[in-house]
């Protein structure tokens, strides 16, 4: 978790809860008054104690010691445990649901991890991820600039599609649900300038993206970035942006029971 510690260090200058995916988690979790609930991979904990402060009653864990304190120089009162998803340090059964945003793409064995939390969660509990689709990734239009960053950013996607992995831990799929980047985002994840592409020309913004700060060739980041500028400049972008529209959705909201 090498990375996110590096990352940890400006992590909150452009991360934060937006307030529409809190809505959208709080809705489908359905929180227990009272009984507690997991965010797991919570990193700086920007939902965890945004959850918190909605009155669920909710503890997080991640693996990156550099997240972890900063997720408890934010809110010390936040009960947070430094572990691996796949190896949960708590009882089974604790739990009366769990989220997970944009995290077990990171994970080595999703699989294992979701096993672990169906494991730590009471019957009837749901689990709910955000993240996205190898397919969604396919059609940003963020390829146009960075195709090995993309690629390697969708690899492990296609290793473990969100619903397969879930089924395969037991869970069962109660819904899902299509989010596509809102003009009004305040974090600043992947696709956040999908909208507003002038937003990945800030170094800040992409020292927070793990797909960019991670890039295995940093030249194409800046060979893409420099594209990027003079196709803002020229208006090259727009047409650029319209040709890989599409109606599948940017990330996706998945709804497990337990």
């Amino acid at each position: 978790m090498a990375l996110y510690d590096k990352i940890g260090i400006g992590y909150d200058t452009t991360r934060c809860a937006d307030p529409y995916l809190l809505s959208r988690l709080l809705h489908f979790l359905r929180p227990i008054r009272d009984r507690w609930h997991l965010d797991v991979g919570c990193g700086s904990a920007n939902y965890t104690i945004a959850m918190r402060e909605a009155g669920v009653r909710i503890a997080g864990l991640d693996l990156s010691a550099e997240m972890l304190s900063r997720a408890h120089a934010k809110c010390p009162a936040l009960p947070v445990h430094r572990g691996r998803a796949e190896e949960l340090p708590f009882k089974s059964g604790a739990f009366a649901g769990a989220t997970c945003t944009f995290v077990h793409h990171h994970m080595d064995d999703p699989v294992a991890a979701f096993a672990e939390v169906r494991r730590v969660l009471a019957p009837g509990s749901r689990f709910v991820i955000l993240n996205g689709t190898v397919e969604q990734l396919q059609h940003y239009w963020l390829n146009e600039y960075f195709p090995k960053s993309l690629k390697e950013a969708a690899a492990p996607y296609a290793n473990f599609e969100t619903d397969h992995s879930l089924r395969a831990a037991g869970f069962t799929i109660e819904l899902i649900e299509l989010y596509e980047v809102r003009e009004d985002l305040k974090d600043w994840f992947l696709y956040c300038g999908k909208n507003k592409p002038e937003r990945y020309l800030d170094p800040k913004v992409r020292s927070g993206i793990s797909s960019f700060a991670n890039a295995p060739d940093q030249d194409e980041i800046t060979r893409g970035v420099a594209r990027l500028t003079e196709d803002i400049r020229s208006g090259r972008i727009r047409e650029v942006m319209r040709s890989y529209a599409w109606d599948g959705g940017d990330y996706m909201f998945t709804v497990a029971a337990r």
